[in-house]
């Protein structure tokens, strides 16, 4: 590139001209001379036109000043003639006629003032400064989420409690008095119907006859303890024709609906409830319902302990997603070892061996029953069955597990050792 790319340069003397000086060349512009009219010399960074103005002063000495500055002859303790100036008659930077206006000063005659620059004066304070940006937070980066801990989903201190409340209560009358023990089971069996009806009548508008279930129910438990099996029968039957009599008073809608289901809370709830009493005829009955009421319970605290530590295979995800297949295994395991160790040293005549079988019985018949209430519970769209105990929920979310496993204890009782 040439300077004709720029324009033809000013001339000597015109405005806005730094012409070839005594002080040396320019910065930026060929040195004059032969080797600047030299074809083969090296090009160096064209002058670029200035627009007309004054030739000093103003804003063009920041330009001036940066090529002053360039050699040995341009530093600031060289003074010439001008006052405050450098040697080559020119004033410097910081003093003399020309101070830069940027920093408060004026162009003027030999008068002008020098002015403060910031390498001379501490006070100086640049005008309109530029405010600084405001440091801006940075943001923290949010915790890691604590992994989530595992939940029983209830109050377990309200649970134990409870629970070792009512096993006091049970054994006291277990092995105190007979007839006593009947009288909770039954008291068990009326407040379980009162819970079943009261929720189906509130989430499915069923009105199940609660005045003949309760009756009913508690004559069938005395039924079971004092005739037996046949009486037992007998008790259900009369129970159930006392719940089709007694709906005849309502208007017939929803007759069929109603007397259906409370044909199965007595089979439900009292009838396999009946199965205890029974067992508490022979002549080891105390020890026998003992071993059904261990059972049971060791075969729901294993598939506790063992689900909620080791479950990640759901075992009926639709009806209760809580229950797993290693709480399952859980179920079994406790439920043999304690089956065998009743077996043998609890029953009369029973051996180690049946224990194992007997806790097999147990571990299933639990979880199907306790699978059973969890189906009705998600049909009629709740949690619990009642309130009546904290931690647990009421009376029937403690038997899910006890009616079923109750006829199949007597049963394999009455197989192994007799009916006694």
């Amino acid at each position: 590139m040439n300077d004709s790319s720029w324009g033809a340069p000013p001339q000597a003397g015109q405005a806005g001209y730094w012409g070839p000086t005594e002080r040396g060349p320019v910065q930026g512009a060929a040195p004059a001379g032969p080797a600047y009219d030299a074809p083969e010399a090296q090009q160096t960074r064209p002058m670029p036109i200035v627009p007309d103005g004054p030739a000093y002063g103003g804003d063009q000495d920041d330009d001036r000043g940066a090529a002053r500055t360039g050699g040995p002859l341009f530093r600031d303790e060289d003074h010439g003639a001008f006052p405050g100036g450098n040697g080559a008659g020119f004033p410097s930077e910081d003093h003399g006629r020309f101070p830069d206006e940027r920093y408060g000063g004026r162009s003027g005659g030999p008068s002008a003032q020098p002015h403060a620059t910031p390498q001379h004066d501490s006070s100086y304070v640049p005008q309109n400064p530029e405010p600084m940006p405001a440091a801006q937070p940075q943001p923290q980066p949010a915790p890691a989420p604590a992994p989530p801990k595992k939940s029983a989903g209830r109050d377990l201190g309200a649970a134990i409690g409870v629970g070792v409340g009512l096993g006091v209560v049970i054994v006291a009358s277990l092995f105190v008095v007979k007839a006593v023990f009947v009288g909770v089971v039954a008291v068990a069996v009326v407040v379980g119907l009162w819970e079943l009806t009261s929720r189906l009548q509130e989430r499915k508008q069923i009105k199940a006859p609660l005045v003949p279930l309760a009756v009913g129910g508690a004559a069938m438990v005395v039924a079971g303890y004092v005739r037996g099996a046949e009486g037992a029968w007998v008790a259900m039957a009369l129970t159930a024709l006392a719940v089709l009599v007694w709906r005849m008073t309502e208007p017939p809608e929803g007759y069929l609906k109603d007397v259906t289901a409370g044909v199965f809370a007595a089979f439900y709830v009292p009838f396999l409830a009946t199965f205890v009493a029974m067992m508490l005829t022979a002549d080891d009955g105390p020890w026998r319902v003992l071993t059904f009421l261990l059972l049971t319970v060791v075969s729901d605290t294993g598939a506790y302990a063992v689900g909620w530590r080791f479950g990640t295979h759901k075992l009926a995800p639709r009806i209760s997603p809580g229950k797993t297949r290693e709480g399952l295994l859980g179920a079994v395991s406790f439920a043999m070892v304690a089956g065998a160790l009743c077996l043998q040293f609890l029953i009369d005549d029973g051996t180690w061996w049946q224990g194992l079988l007997l806790g097999l019985a147990v571990a299933a018949s639990a979880t199907l029953g306790d699978l059973g209430e969890s189906m009705i519970k998600r049909d009629l769209g709740i949690k619990d069955m009642g309130t009546l105990l904290p931690g647990h929920g009421g009376i029937m979310d403690r038997l899910d597990s006890l009616l079923p496993t109750a006829p199949v204890v007597w049963l394999l009782l009455v197989l192994f050792v007799g009916s006694g």
